[in-house]
């Protein structure tokens, strides 16, 4: 029995080692109106924030939000 749940485990164990990680950017407002990629949005900002986009697949992809939220009037700013 003690065979089998250490298979189980290891088996577990290989499982997850093999699903790829996953990035998630989004594109954060803060405040003040000022705009910004955010490379992890589960790692919230410090202070009043609001997300535009979220679950974006790269850092260029959320950098490339900035001219459609400066049209929009969403953002005053848009920083890299």
């Amino acid at each position: 029995m003690k065979r089998l749940a250490l298979a189980a485990g290891a088996l577990a164990l290989g499982f997850v080692a093999i699903i790829p990680a996953r990035a998630d950017y989004a594109v954060v407002m803060f405040k003040d109106g000022r705009c910004r990629p955010w490379a992890d949005s589960k790692a919230a900002p410090a202070g009043p924030y609001k997300y535009h986009w979220v679950g974006l697949k790269s850092w260029e992809q959320a950098a490339s939000k900035k001219h459609y939220a400066m049209k929009h009037h969403w953002c005053k700013s848009f920083y890299p």
